[in-house]
């Protein structure tokens, strides 16, 4: 099998790894192992990881497929959904597995590792880019996924909600906030909610503990004392 045949197999995956090499091949690992690292100096091939390779160019291709388990969220995925004109300068991937490196730099573009613990490793789907499967977060939970790693300003957060009011649930914001169990994001969201007169918000209440916190992180503790929700209303 010559180069040509091995890479349009190559083409029918995200990433690969030294087993699915060695399985197109027919080969050994030894041999596999040579092989790659032939692919690797000729440039047909891209090192994303220990033992995870590419031929994709397009990082958001490849992004949810580096670590397993792991899905894109933030920026990325409030982009995806319309919620934001922004385009993101990294994309942010959620995992509950522990890496030693943070990101990887991959056609221009970084990628982020964010890990979370498994209680919120939830709210994502497969969508389809140029033919391959990623596990894009939703939209809902890409906005408290950025309240609970403090990663985009709650004032930029509060914007897209009531600008998207009418293509977001706000059941699922409370539904998925209450599984989140929080804290911090239940005041939070929860003010969010009650402010744009979705009562529901009241059932965060039980979560609420007495230490008032700034609404916003990104911003001085300056404003207003919301007694109900236990903040200051810094926005």
């Amino acid at each position: 099998m010559n180069y040509f045949q091995v890479y349009k197999k190559l083409q029918l995956y995200p990433t690969f790894n030294l087993d699915i090499l060695a399985g197109i091949l027919g080969k050994d690992k030894d041999y596999t192992k040579v092989y790659l690292n032939r692919l690797l100096k000729r440039g047909l091939v891209f090192r994303l990881q220990r033992n995870v390779y590419t031929i994709q160019e397009d990082p958001l291709i490849v992004a949810s497929r580096i670590i397993w388990p792991s899905y894109i969220s933030l920026w990325s995925a409030l982009r995806y959904h319309n919620l934001t004109e922004q385009l993101p300068s990294e994309i942010n991937v959620m995992t509950t597995q522990m890496k030693s490196r943070k990101y990887i730099e991959y056609m221009e573009t970084k990628i982020v590792f964010n890990h979370i613990k498994p209680i919120y490793f939830f709210g994502f789907n497969k969508i389809h880019v140029k033919g391959f499967e990623v596990f894009m977060g939703e939209a809902e939970k890409a906005l408290l996924d950025a309240i609970l790693l403090k990663r985009i300003s709650l004032a930029e957060i509060y914007s897209m909600i009531i600008e998207n009011t009418k293509d977001l649930s706000l059941e699922k914001l409370l539904s998925y906030a209450l599984r989140m169990k929080n804290k911090g994001l239940a005041k939070r969201i929860g003010w969010i909610l009650d402010s744009i007169g979705y009562r529901e918000a009241d059932r965060l209440l039980p979560l609420i503990y007495k230490t008032v916190i700034p609404l916003d992180y990104s911003k001085p503790v300056k404003g207003r004392k919301d007694e109900k929700w236990g903040v200051i209303v810094n926005i």
